[in-house]
């Protein structure tokens, strides 16, 4: 199979990304044509050891990094999902929002994202943190945790706070979780499916997302009752046990890529 051909599927997701990073589709696209004209001009700057889709990135971004960024661009983004992202660029330097936008958008594993950036994994995290630490100070926001388990639901809290939110309430029940979102119109929630007094996280959350347009990330340890093949299927997912490098990670990407949660159908399974 020819490079062009191994390539070309990725291509579409090639200038999403370089759309988001750069600011503008015109820039965006510009820079993808110079990724391909340098890969036909000499075959060897692509790095055959990886896979097509990192090499490709990587080699776009090996070009991007050595050109003076255009940030300013002034187009509206085409793809409607970029429209929140570009609103929130500007809080990030360039290699932290490459790094960020490779994980968080382009759902690149930690470990291709320090292929594609040619960088230590540790490195890596700390590009992540610190987006996370910046979207933290650009967009502080009221957190509820809806969790039974006391020691998770600290754990939770205490990486909520890390982040620079603030967490304003722990509920336990369904009643309390919507009690809590009417008086204090949090800006994201977290929530388990299995509360304490038996009713359904998820039950709680489709009834506050009729009320409210809010992100929500589920923290379960029951991620099949969530990912049933239905849709709308939840945008964020923490699987218990959780890391708290993925926490934090998926909290800043809830409230970067500013997605409001949607109610489940009807027929979603039950927690």
């Amino acid at each position: 199979m020819s490079l062009g051909e191994q390539v070309a599927e990725h291509l579409p997701y090639l200038r999403r990304f370089a759309r988001a990073v750069t600011g503008s589709q015109k820039s965006g696209d510009a820079y993808v044509v110079s990724t391909l004209e340098a890969m036909l001009a000499d075959p060897e700057v692509f790095p055959r050891d990886l896979p097509p889709r990192v090499g490709l990135y990587h080699t776009f971004l090996k070009i991007l990094n050595s050109i003076p960024l255009n940030c300013e661009g002034g187009e509206r983004p085409a793809h409607p999902g970029l429209e929140a992202i570009r609103r929130n660029l500007n809080t990030l330097a360039p290699r932290t929002r490459q790094a960020f936008l490779l994980v968080s958008v382009e759902e690149f594993s930690p470990q291709d994202a320090a292929l594609i950036l040619d960088i230590e994994s540790s490195e890596l995290q700390r590009l992540i943190d610190e987006a996370g630490h910046e979207i933290a100070r650009q967009m502080a926001t009221d957190v509820i945790i809806i969790e039974d388990e006391p020691l998770i639901a600290l754990d939770l809290e205490r990486l909520v706070s890390d982040l620079g939110h603030r967490v304003v309430k722990i509920v336990r029940t369904e009643e309390q979780a919507i009690d809590a979102v009417e008086r204090l119109r949090p800006g994201l929630l977290l929530a388990d499916i299995h509360l304490a007094d038996g009713s359904s996280g998820l039950d709680a959350v489709n009834k506050i997302l009729h009320r409210v347009s809010i992100p929500v990330i589920f923290v379960t340890a029951y991620p099949q009752l969530l990912l049933t093949g239905a849709r709308p299927e939840p945008t964020f997912l923490i699987t218990k046990p959780f890391h708290p490098d993925n926490v934090k990670a998926i909290i800043s990407q809830a409230l970067f890529l500013d997605i409001r949660g949607t109610p489940a159908q009807p027929h979603t399974a039950r927690a």
